[in-house]
């Protein structure tokens, strides 16, 4: 059976585990559903009744480099077990994204030495309108970002020392990411590019979100100044591997 299919009619068993236009699923949703299919793999679970009741994905990112992104659903410790066993290589290490509710998994059976919490934060309509009214940069330009999608920059004697994009794109979500040079931080350049972005995201009729570790308080200001609110859910972010035998 050809490759795509097998994963095409496993994208569609996984469709009812996830919620992908709520930000809450969105992260999980995009690399599950639509992410590339030629760099993504999907294990599932069957529950005793036959029905899909958990999945990983592992997908291959530029974004992480040679370690391969997972996401996952489970609902309960031994689904993930077995899916880790499944679909990991022993002693590989693999940035992993999941719910906090698999934290025990993930201490049981895998070797994570520093794990994140990540906030995730969404665009509030109400706010940004505000902060928008308020400032408007004319440094900020648009430059051909990757994946074909924009990229907003600011410079400064000749060098990038702003920049805003998004890591990904589902249907009906995205998440912006931003970066500043530390010696210009402090001006209003990160969040400027960080609303050049939000506004271009707008316009394609997509929801922006905005994911940060919750022990990055600058960041954490910026999306709030920028019109971002926390949606009170939480990841566990970070290098993991299943330990070998």
């Amino acid at each position: 059976m050809n490759l795509l299919t097998t994963l095409d009619a496993q994208r569609i068993a996984i469709r009812p585990l996830l919620a992908p236009s709520d930000p809450q699923d969105a992260l999980t949703a995009y690399y599950a559903l639509y992410h590339d299919p030629n760099r993504t793999r999907l294990f599932l679970n069957h529950a005793p009744s036959g029905t899909v009741d958990a999945f990983i994905a592992v997908c291959q990112t530029g974004q992480y480099l040679f370690r391969p992104l997972v996401v996952m659903r489970a609902p309960n410790e031994q689904a993930a077990g077995d899916l880790f066993c499944r679909a990991l290589v022993p002693g590989r290490p693999y940035y992993f994204i999941v719910p906090l509710d698999l934290v025990p998994a993930v201490e049981r059976f895998l070797e994570m030495p520093q794990p994140a919490v990540n906030r995730v934060y969404r665009l509030d309509p109400a706010r940004f309108s505000l902060a928008r009214a308020v400032e408007i940069n004319v440094m900020v330009q648009q430059t051909p970002g990757s994946g074909g999608y924009p990229r907003w920059e600011i410079r400064s004697g000749g060098q990038v020392v702003a920049a805003a994009g998004t890591n990904w794109r589902s249907p009906f979500c995205a998440e912006v990411y931003v970066y500043t040079e530390p010696a210009y931080r402090g001006r209003g350049w990160g969040r400027a590019v960080v609303r050049a972005a939000t506004i271009s995201l707008l316009r394609d009729r997509l929801l922006p979100l905005y994911i940060v570790d919750e022990a990055n308080l600058a960041s954490i200001q910026l999306a709030e100044a920028a019109g971002y609110i926390d949606t009170g859910r939480r990841e566990m972010a970070g290098e993991a591997c299943l330990p070998q035998v």
